[in-house]
């Protein structure tokens, strides 16, 4: 599986190209390189294999759709979303000439930070841009925030597509045409024209539909709410059988809890055999089921793991075929239930040794085109197209082009012992080319989620700190997710005592190890691992001496505060939960206690944790006389997704780290 001599140069031009439409500067410095975004979010090949279309970063904040022709190599900018606050999510083929986009953006409605989707249809040079939801009207009761999403991409060649949209009722008061319908329909879509025709009745309860890829809605998630309209965990998931209009209630799911062994989480559809795949504890972790839905609920065990969860299924063509289970233990893993992908992906793997993740991005309709992406912890990583029946394998695209010719650091599972002698799952990313660590700078970096975990790969934060000197650990904290539900617990806000201790552990071993220097110790995390950071210094307010929080939760009461003006705010009330460790679990209310200086970041346009978390912590360490700063970031949102202000950031806390710990 070689490719031709012609290979190196379409990658030099398909590189260029894209990059040229992405206007992207020069990294100037290790901070630029490493802040730099990756060049493709979502990439999709068109049905009869000739095209791609990627969603990657623009200038600032925006978001820009490419277009690759594959034969020409060349590449073309359609699209754009200019993050204010509006961005590409992904893009798809309808038609070979036609496509169907998605944007996101976090907007605000009477005080109140809201997620806001809008769906869009264009061809592929970027005329002819049609809005696929329902219209505004002035007279609907309401906002329309999520706007419509692809159920079935079907062919591919004639343009239709099954979409799930948001109806939102009309004022009915003196109009015999008002809109009446509420909630999630299904409709087939001409993505041309823009007509609609239904397929589902929308219902206002329904959260999800999952079709068979052969244009049939088959399985219906259903919300369970309270009086007053706020969620409750219960979903309940209901089938059609074939040549069936009833549904058929198939079972129930918890989201914010695993201690229901009788869940099942629906994830696809095999129309072949006629069942539907789902995920469901089996022995305290999550496995593969096939459920069949001929009316007998006849279950079958498709794929468990003894060490860990199994999180996804892996599914490959325009219908979204199932072809294997993924899950992770030290590294990645991928159970291939499709003997043709399994000797496809061996294949590969021998093809790129250097590049042992290998992942199945898009196919054409036959699937004899394949859109490979290939990386690793040195490497973040190459797009190829993989063409079955010539044998050739050519690569398109480079994931972080500015990262050439720049000594990353390979990353190595480890585990260490926390206090109660439980053995902690982690990954140690020493500076490049140290073998045997003595007396290093070194950085704690705990997850976010906390229903998460970290694994093996490239990683943009820890290969910049050990770029510039530092070993970096990141363990998979008890509390984390992926591990079954005996590592879970009651999540890491609820047992954040052994959450915590399992983190400052962490830095205490480093130590131990005489890896770490024990006055250079430092804690940096983002989201939970941002709160974790901070919270470790009410736990052991001497261990760290230098604090870098991203986007922390830093009150838990107001965390439950915050959410109640939100449909899940009950999900996340009993996330949080009650009881003396919301007071005790929030570091706001202990900033008395800490020790060590703190800088924190976060985006102001931030729905994930809003941005009052971090600004009562650097008041109330402020009010305590203690060393803190909060750098805001206008108009971002979570994940800070701009490349100057991730290259600002990681300046800024390489600058606090090495003036704090005197290196």
């Amino acid at each position: 599986m070689k490719g031709s001599v012609l290979m190196s140069a379409a990658v030099l031009c398909v590189t260029c190209a894209a990059a040229n439409s992405q206007q992207t500067p020069a990294p100037t410095d290790d901070a630029a390189r490493f802040g730099q975004l990756e060049m493709i979010y979502t990439a999709a090949l068109s049905a009869d294999g000739k095209n791609m279309v990627f969603v990657g970063p623009g200038t600032g904040p925006s978001t820009i759709a490419v277009i690759v022709d594959l034969a020409k190599v060349e590449a073309k900018q359609i699209a754009r979303g200019d993050g204010d606050p509006m961005k590409l999510t992904y893009c798809d083929w309808s038609a070979k000439d036609r496509l169907v986009c998605q944007m996101r953006g976090n907007r605000r409605v009477n005080t109140v930070l809201v997620p806001v989707t809008r769906t869009l249809a264009l061809n592929s040079d970027g005329s002819k841009v049609l809005p696929l939801g329902q219209r505004d009207s002035m007279t609907q009761r309401g906002v329309r925030l999520f706007d419509a999403g692809v159920v079935d991409w079907l062919d591919g060649v004639d343009g239709k597509v099954l979409m799930s949209r948001s109806n939102v009722p009309e004022v009915t008061t003196g109009s015999i045409t008002a809109r009446t319908e509420e909630g999630l329909g299904v409709d087939l879509v001409d993505t041309r024209s823009g007509k609609a025709t239904a397929v589902e009745k929308p219902g206002p309860m329904v959260d999800e539909y999952i079709s068979d890829g052969l244009g049939h809605v088959r399985l219906m998630t259903m919300v369970t709410v309270t009086d007053n309209g706020s969620l409750k965990d219960v979903f309940t998931v209901y089938y059609r059988a074939v040549n069936d209009r009833a549904w058929h209630k198939l079972g129930i799911y918890h989201a914010g809890d695993r201690s229901y062994a009788d869940d099942v989480v629906p994830v696809a559809v095999d129309p072949i055999i006629n069942a539907a795949y789902v995920l469901q504890p089996l022995n305290g972790r999550m496995a593969l089921f096939r459920i069949a839905l001929d009316g007998s609920m006849k279950k079958e065990l498709v794929f468990a793991s003894k060490q860990v969860d199994v999180d996804d299924v892996v599914r490959v063509g325009r219908g979204g075929r199932v072809i294997g289970a993924t899950y992770v233990t030290e590294r990645r893993q991928v159970e291939y239930f499709d003997p043709a992908y399994r000797s496809i992906a061996a294949s590969l793997a021998q093809a790129m040794p250097k590049l042992p993740i290998i992942e199945f991005v898009s196919a054409s309709a036959d699937e004899q085109v394949l859109l490979v992406w290939a990386g690793s912890d040195v490497d973040a990583g190459h797009f190829y197209v993989f063409d079955r029946t010539k044998k050739t394998l050519l690569e398109t695209m480079v994931s972080r082009p500015e990262m050439k010719g720049v000594t990353l650091s390979p990353v190595k599972a480890i585990t260490y012992t926390a206090a109660d002698g439980t053995q902690i799952p982690a990954y140690l990313t020493l500076p490049p080319g140290v073998t045997d660590a003595k007396n290093l700078p070194a950085i704690v970096m705990p997850h976010g989620g906390p229903a998460a975990r970290d694994e093996w790969g490239f990683d943009w934060l820890s290969q910049f700190y050990a770029h510039r000197g530092y070993a970096v650990l990141q363990p998979n904290f008890r509390g984390s997710a992926g591990y079954g539900d005996k590592w879970y617990m009651d999540n890491g806000f609820k047992s954040w005592k052994t959450a915590i201790g399992d983190v400052c552990d962490a830095g205490r071993w480093l130590v131990a190890q005489g890896m770490a220097d024990a006055s250079k110790l430092a804690i940096v995390g983002w989201s939970y691992g941002g709160y974790a950071a901070l919270q470790a210094n009410v736990l052991d307010p001497t261990l760290f001496k230098a604090v870098v929080a991203v986007a922390p939760v830093t009150d838990l009461a107001l965390l439950k505060t915050e959410a109640a003006v939100y449909t899940n705010g009950n999900l996340v009330a009993d996330f949080v939960g009650s009881g003396p460790h919301v007071a005790e679990g929030s570091p706001a209310q202990h900033a008395d206690v800490f020790k060590a200086p703190v800088l924190m970041f976060q985006g102001d346009n931030d729905l994930n944790v809003d941005i009052a978390q971090s600004r009562k912590m650097d008041k109330e360490l402020r009010s305590a006389g203690k060393s803190t700063e909060l750098v805001v970031y206008p108009k971002l949102e979570h994940s800070l997704m701009d490349s100057a202000a991730r290259a600002d950031l990681l300046r800024k806390s390489d600058a606090f780290l090495r003036q704090h710990l005197k290196l």
